[in-house]
C-alpha cells in the first residue's frame, strides 16, 4: 500500500517523524509536508507565488520532500507532479493539539485529508489533544497505523474523511475507540494588544473555547474527555438543504 504522509507542523515535527516510522510497518510510505509551522492554515492555497520542492533529510536519509507552501499546497503538489502514480491513501498528521469541533474548518491537518479525498483518493487526519512537543506521539502513532490499515476497505462515501482524535494519557488508561460526531462549539476570540521595543502595536489572538451542546454524550469532545480515541466521518457538503424550502420565494422577488 502506498501512503501519502502530510500534516501542518512542518515537515520537521515530531508528529510526523512517529507516524511516518509507524505506518512504515504496512506500507511505502512518501512524505509532502509544509517547510514551516502552518497550523490554521485552513484549506488555503498558494496562488500568488512559485513552490519550490526541496528534499528533506532526517537521521542520514531521505525523509520526504519540504514544500514551501500550504498542507493543500503539499497534497497537490504530491500527487499532480511528485509522485510516480497516485498514493492508495494519505494520512495527515499527527497535529499537536486536538482538531475537534468548529476547529476541523481552520485546520490545516483536516484540510490536507480533505483534499486528498477531493483528489479521489481515501484520506484522513490524525491529531493528539497534546501542544507539548514533548508529548509521546506513540500512542497515536499507533491507532493511525491501525486506522489507516482499515481504510481502503471501509464503506466510506468517495466525499467523507475520518477524523481521528487521541487523548494524552498513557496507554493503559484508554478505555477504548468511539465513533463520534463533531461537537457544536465557538471560540470567543480576542486580541491581546502589546507594544514592540520602537513602539508600534502588534496583537496576539487568544480565546476561550465554549461547548454550545445540550448533550454531548455522543461527540467527540465528550469522548477525548473520558479517554477515547475519538473517529468522526466528515463531510464537506455545506448546503443547508433544510433552509432551501424557506428562502425559495428569492427567486420571484429577486426577478
Amino acid at each position: 500500500m502506498r501512503i501519502l504522509v502530510t500534516n501542518d507542523d512542518g515537515i520537521d515535527s515530531p508528529g510526523i517523524y512517529a507516524l511516518t516510522h509507524a505506518l512504515r510497518k504496512i506500507g511505502e510510505v512518501i512524505v509532502v509536508a509544509p517547510d514551516r509551522q502552518q497550523s490554521a492554515v485552513g484549506h488555503a492555497l498558494t496562488v500568488s507565488s512559485p513552490l519550490r520542492a526541496t528534499p528533506f533529510h532526517r537521521d542520514g536519509a531521505m525523509f520526504g520532500y519540504a514544500i514551501d507552501g500550504t498542507p493543500t499546497d503539499c497534497v497537490k503538489m504530491a500527487i499532480s507532479t511528485l509522485l510516480p502514480e497516485k498514493p492508495d491513501i494519505i494520512v495527515s498528521g499527527i497535529n499537536h493539539g486536538t482538531n475537534t469541533s468548529i476547529n476541523v474548518l481552520y485546520s490545516g491537518t483536516v484540510s490536507a485529508a480533505t483534499e486528498g479525498m477531493m483528489m479521489g483518493i481515501r484520506s484522513m487526519a490524525v491529531s493528539l489533544t497534546s501542544f507539548d512537543h514533548t508529548a509521546d506521539m506513540s500512542i497515536a502513532a499507533d491507532y493511525a497505523c491501525a486506522v489507516a490499515k482499515q481504510l481502503p476497505h471501509l464503506q466510506l462515501p468517495a466525499d467523507t474523511i475520518l477524523n481521528v482524535n487521541v487523548p494524552t494519557v498513557p496507554r493503559d488508561m484508554i478505555k477504548g475507540v468511539k465513533i463520534t460526531r463533531l461537537s457544536k462549539s465557538m471560540w470567543n476570540d480576542h486580541y491581546e494588544r502589546r507594544t514592540d521595543p520602537m513602539g508600534h502595536d502588534y496583537f496576539w489572538i487568544n480565546g476561550q473555547y465554549i461547548t454550545l451542546d445540550d448533550d454531548i454524550s455522543d461527540s467527540d469532545d465528550m469522548a477525548l474527555k473520558d479517554n477515547y480515541v475519538s473517529i468522526t466521518p466528515i463531510h464537506y457538503d455545506l448546503t443547508n438543504r433544510a433552509v432551501m424550502k424557506h428562502i425559495v420565494s428569492l427567486e420571484e422577488i429577486l426577478l
